[in-house]
């Protein structure tokens, strides 16, 4: 799909960003700030921007094209409570959301983590740990591995992934909730989702 703006298109947030709306209007706190980290097209941010008020949604992005999509985006269909992007790369051992003083309540990552390497799943598991208060919200959705659980197709999927680029892969959930732990954050619940992907929610102790 072709607009005559900046707008990029991924027609996978189409079909599941209504499945992730609900398990998000469910367990995110109901007001506050909430920070996404790795937005891509924007097309989740409009979205649930406009589902979620009064929560404040914050979109980043470290690429400046995707930056570009999210603004074009928020032009398109603006809501009062979307931000303006923020370039963020989950890697970084300071956020530009620390280095503004905005104060975030939850943060929500969608498939960001199996496209990058473990050490972005290592940064962005890190800044939830130091930027979240007591009970705040990860959120992350994708696909992952459940031990001897794994649907084939996942198992298909992490091979082509690294194929790529050996950094990629579907990663294993049980190592993704070992991290978070060192970092303060307790694993709450998954949500199996179409497609094989979870929904998959931490919070702060």
């Amino acid at each position: 799909m072709n607009f005559n703006d900046a707008r990029q298109y991924a027609p996978a947030t189409e079909r599941n960003r209504k499945f992730i709306l609900e398990v998000l209007q469910r367990v995110l706190p109901p007001t506050g700030n909430i920070l996404e980290i790795a937005s891509g097209t924007g097309q989740h941010a409009v979205f649930f921007s406009s589902h979620l008020q009064p929560r404040q949604w914050f979109p980043s992005d470290p690429n400046p094209m995707l930056r570009d999509s999210i603004a074009a985006w928020q032009k398109h269909s603006p809501s009062d409570n979307l931000h303006p992007p923020l370039n963020i790369d989950a890697e970084e051992s300071v956020w530009e959301v620390e280095k503004e003083g905005i104060e975030i309540t939850a943060l929500v990552n969608i498939n960001m983590i199996h496209i990058s390497p473990w050490s972005a799943c290592l940064g962005l598991i890190a800044g939830a740990g130091r930027l979240l208060p007591q009970d705040g919200v990860l959120y992350l959705y994708g696909p992952y591995k459940l031990g001897q659980q794994t649907a084939p197709s996942n198992q298909a999927f992490d091979e082509s992934l690294r194929f790529q680029n050996p950094e990629w892969g579907v990663r294993n959930l049980e190592d993704v909730v070992t991290e978070a732990k060192k970092e303060g954050l307790r694993f709450v619940e998954k949500v199996e989702m179409p497609a094989n992907n979870l929904s998959v929610v931490f919070k702060k102790y």
